[in-house]
């Protein structure tokens, strides 16, 4: 036990010796680390204490510089200030010169103006002395004169005046002479170009349909079949198609008749197939008939599409297509037309072109332009109010409708375009061999242009040249002048155009000649 005990004595002793060593140790430690800070914060403090005091040196100087350079700038700006100042006073000194001698100059031309002013009143009081006595004079001479001629001065007045006038319409005529003249060499060669170069480039071939179809037979034998027990089957064919069969003893062929090429067309086709098909019928003539108009109306709007697309017109509602591709079944004087409605536009389009316009507009116009002809026939109304109601209600645009609205000019022109769509109209439908006119009504017109120019005063014959295109008028020299040569044919030419219905336009030329004849004997 006393060896435990002196064992942990010993121990503890140990113990706190450690410790004393420990805190002895940690005090010297830091003791010396307290030295190195303090000698550390004391460099610091005249590190400091030298970069402030160079920092204050630095400032200083700057601020000497600085004072320096605005001491320079004020003086500059002394002496600018003195030199403007300078300046300024010299072009007071100018100015107030010149003013003193503006204000005697002044003076010198007051002291004219007063001299002027005394010539002017004496000048003034001659010249109404004048006056008074040309006054006097003027008076004394018509007097004077009244006297010689035996005229008063209105009588006179009036004669001169009349001569006035008589020379005034001579030159007047003589003007309107160069004037047509000048305007012809440009605008109507111009003119002549478009058009000609427009029908050059656009030459389409004219189908002249009647009002007949030919349906050709195999045999004679099938005639028999077609006409049916007691006309059954002829009768069949009519009532379907609303054609008329002609049989007769024309050798293997049958005549449809009817005013509709469409319905001649779907007849014809009718009759086509049920022959290659050799079951004739009522029944199933019905059967065929119906599906030849569906073909068919497969075929026309085929056509539409195609005709459209080949002017260049792929935006179309199918409505549209379907109705023009109808016009290649309808014929007008015998013109086919879809054939015309292409053609004009291919004319108006070239025109337009050449002159500027809105070349799509135009043609689109210019095709759709007779579109009503393909329902006049099933509804009330013009072609022309017909076309523009069915346009509108299938999304044409006002530009394309104003375009066809006046072709026929029943209308004032809407739109230059308008005026091309009727132009191309009336140069397609006049084209030589495109239209077939009525020989008496031809005749007729020709009679009709003679007789109106035959009942003007002067005229001592009228001829109808070229189909009707010009009438040329001999005149008698006693009685027409040359200054009323012109006005002449202006006004057998206003005659014309209200009296007559003509296409394109009619040339009145007036001839005036003076014929010395004279004998050798």
């Amino acid at each position: 036990m006393d060896l435990f005990t002196t064992t942990g004595i010993a121990a503890l002793l140990a113990a706190v010796t450690m410790s004393v060593v420990w805190l002895v140790t940690r005090q010297r430690l830091a003791a010396s680390t307290i030295d190195r800070a303090q000698i550390e914060a004391d460099q610091l403090i005249r590190n400091a204490r030298r970069e402030a005091e160079t920092h204050q040196k630095e400032l200083a100087l700057a601020a000497k510089e600085q004072a320096h350079t605005l001491v320079q700038e004020s003086e500059r700006e002394v002496q600018r200030r003195r030199e403007e100042m300078a300046t300024l006073e010299q072009e007071h000194t100018n100015k107030t010169q010149e003013l003193i001698d503006r204000t005697k100059k002044v003076s010198r031309q007051e002291d004219a103006l007063r001299e002027r002013e005394e010539v002017f009143q004496e000048s003034q009081k001659k010249l109404l002395s004048d006056q008074q006595r040309c006054s006097e004079l003027a008076q004394e001479h018509k007097q004077a004169l009244e006297r010689v001629s035996g005229l008063t001065a209105d009588a006179a007045k009036e004669l001169v005046i009349k001569q006035v006038e008589q020379n005034a319409r001579r030159e007047a005529a003589h003007l309107v002479k160069r004037l047509e003249a000048e305007a012809r060499e440009s605008a109507a060669e111009k003119a002549k170009q478009i058009v000609t170069q427009a029908i050059q480039r656009s030459a389409p071939e004219h189908a002249l349909e009647t009002t007949v179809s030919v349906v050709d037979l195999p045999s004679d034998d099938l005639k028999g079949r077609i006409i049916g027990r007691e006309g059954r089957n002829i009768r069949a064919l009519e009532q379907a198609t609303g054609v008329e069969l002609i049989v007769d003893d024309t050798p293997g062929a049958i005549i449809l008749s009817s005013f509709d090429p469409f319905r001649r067309e779907i007849a014809k086709q009718a009759i086509e197939k049920l022959i290659s098909d050799g079951r004739i019928h009522p029944a199933r003539i019905e059967e065929v008939v119906e599906r030849v108009k569906g073909e068919l109306g497969d075929y026309v709007l085929k056509e539409g599409e195609t005709a459209a697309f080949e002017l260049g017109l792929f935006d179309m509602d199918p409505e549209i297509h379907k109705l023009m591709g109808r016009l290649k079944f309808r014929t007008s004087y015998g013109q086919n037309v879809l054939s015309h409605s292409k053609e004009v536009a291919y004319l108006a389009g070239i025109m337009a072109r050449e002159v500027g316009l809105d070349a799509h507009t135009t043609i689109r116009g210019a095709f759709l332009h007779d579109i009503g002809k393909a329902i006049d026939r099933d509804l009330q109304g013009t072609h022309l109010t017909l076309g523009i109601d069915f346009l509108r209600s299938h999304g044409e645009s006002e530009a394309v409708i104003d375009a066809m609205a006046a072709h026929h000019m029943d209308i004032d022109w809407p739109s230059l375009e308008s005026m091309l769509v009727q132009a191309a109209d009336a140069i397609s439908a006049a084209r030589p061999g495109a239209r077939r006119d009525i020989l008496e009504s031809y005749i007729k017109r020709l009679e009709q242009l003679e007789g109106i120019a035959d009942s003007f005063e002067g005229v001592s014959k009228a001829f109808a040249l070229q189909a009707g295109r010009e009438v040329r008028i001999m005149v008698e020299s006693e009685q027409v002048s040359d200054e009323e040569a012109v006005w002449l044919s202006k006004d057998i030419a206003k005659r014309v155009e209200h009296e007559l219905q003509y296409p394109g336009q009619i040339k009145v030329t007036v001839i005036r000649e003076t014929r010395a004849v004279d004998y050798a004997r």
